[in-house]
């Protein structure tokens, strides 16, 4: 009896799963769903008088989605790629070739190595203090000297943008507009516009020298401004309108910029007050007793000590750079 009473719940347990799954299968055409929607497929295939806003909305959604599409294929093409060492002395706005950037970085390898060799006579040191001196800190100067470039032609091109709109909205000539902004503007916005110009006398079309701007300054800005005054000279349009729309999303990207970095700017002080703290310790520890601390400068086992300690300093400094730095 107990397996009879097994097997017919079995039974029914089936029985309830097959009409709920019955029931799942012809609801769409017991409540009427399926035949709601094919009198709303009618109504968009029969009435191509009434139904034309929807089409026409869905084409300018596509049409904006490829533009976006465009727009971000451009600029991770351009993140992607590499930088090479004349790029980064044409972004620091450095006038001098790779061959004498490097014999410099040699010669101030070469006066490190000598420093290391007469203070400390350590061959570890010695060759530390020539690769930091040859490869690390010549290439950090020039990445320092590329970022404010690029930091200040970002600020003042906003600026630069609403001359050429206010120039154009009064009949002057494009060009025109720009000879104004390379005027009037300090560097690195003054040399990039004089480049423009120049380039227009020897031959170069507008848009080929406005695209040569963001080959010298890689930054999204120059690169909105580029593509707008390609697709201007292409295909028209209203240039002062569009370089208006360029510009306010350039001073609402600044607005966010601004915004992040006030926000993250007690992470950066702690970052800066962790990475400063050993220095600052082991400097008033040799103030106040200076023997403690010769086992570091005098014994092999010290100075293989600092080196890894300076190894992870590093480490844990870029860690946190990367943490608290913030593409817009």
């Amino acid at each position: 009896m107990h397996i009879a009473g097994n097997t017919l719940l079995i039974a029914l347990l089936i029985g309830i799963g097959a009409l709920a799954l019955l029931l799942a299968l012809l609801y769409p055409f017991l409540s009427g769903d399926r035949m709601a929607d094919k009198r709303r497929a009618s109504l968009v295939q029969s009435g191509p008088g009434k139904r034309v806003a929807p089409t026409r909305q869905v084409d300018s959604a596509q049409r904006r989605k490829q533009v976006a599409d465009s727009l971000k294929e451009i600029e991770l093409r351009g993140k992607q790629q590499a930088v090479t060492l004349d790029q980064r002395l044409l972004h620091a706005g450095l006038k001098i070739g790779k061959g004498k950037f490097l014999l410099w970085s040699c010669i101030f390898g070469a006066f490190c190595a000598l420093m290391a060799f007469i203070t400390v006579e350590n061959p570890i040191i010695i060759g530390a203090a020539a690769f930091v001196g040859a490869f690390g800190i010549p290439r950090w100067v020039l990445s320092f000297m590329r970022n404010r470039r690029l930091k200040r032609f970002g600020a003042l091109f906003p600026d630069a943008i609403d001359v050429i709109i206010r120039g154009v909205k009064a009949g002057l000539p494009l060009l025109e507009s720009l000879r104004i902004v390379a005027k009037e503007f300090p560097d690195p916005v003054r040399t990039e516009f004089m480049n423009v110009i120049e380039s227009q006398t020897v031959g170069l079309s507008l848009t080929e020298a406005v695209e040569r701007i963001a080959e010298r300054v890689p930054v999204a800005e120059a690169r909105f401004f580029a593509i707008l005054i390609g697709i201007q000279q292409k295909s028209g349009g209203n240039l002062a309108e569009g370089l208006g729309n360029l510009s306010r999303v350039l001073r609402e990207r600044k607005k966010i910029a601004q915004k992040i970095k006030a926000m993250s700017a007690e992470a950066k002080a702690s970052a800066g007050i962790i990475g400063s703290l050993p220095f600052i310790v082991a400097t008033l520890v040799y103030l106040t007793s200076p023997g403690y601390m010769d086992m570091l400068w005098l014994t092999s086992e010290g100075h293989t000590m600092l080196l890894f300690s300076a190894f992870w300093m590093g480490t844990g400094i870029m860690v946190m750079k990367k943490m608290i730095s913030f593409d817009i």
